[in-house]
């Protein structure tokens, strides 16, 4: 069993979908890290640009970077590093990356 989790390793990035970038030319990537009780822990990362999004159930820390994330209910977060975040399945929300966003995020535990 591997003990400590591996947060550096690079992420595999791709274009993000166009219909849903608002500007810029953002990019997307994941990494899965580990399953946890039947949940996964993985890495995500988005590069500078703004798009739009419709969560899943999600609880992520931001390991480095800046972003803004704009909910629809009008609640906007400023994310940093030790950023601690709670997102809903079915939020709809619009990220605005300033500088290359990493987290670690924990998902997939169904109600």
């Amino acid at each position: 069993m591997q003990r400590v989790l591996d947060t550096g390793q690079p992420c595999p990035l791709a274009p993000v979908e166009p219909s849903t970038v608002v500007s810029g030319d953002p990019r997307t990537g994941s990494r899965a890290l580990a399953a946890v009780a039947g949940a996964e822990v993985g890495v995500w990362e988005m590069t500078p640009g703004t798009a739009t999004d419709v969560e899943v159930d999600e609880v992520f820390v931001v390991l480095s970077g800046s972003a803004s994330v704009a909910f629809d209910d009008g609640t906007v977060l400023e994310l940093g590093p030790s950023s601690t975040v709670r997102l809903r399945a079915g939020d709809r929300t619009t990220w605005t990356v300033h500088e290359t966003l990493r987290k670690v995020y924990f998902t997939g535990i169904e109600a």
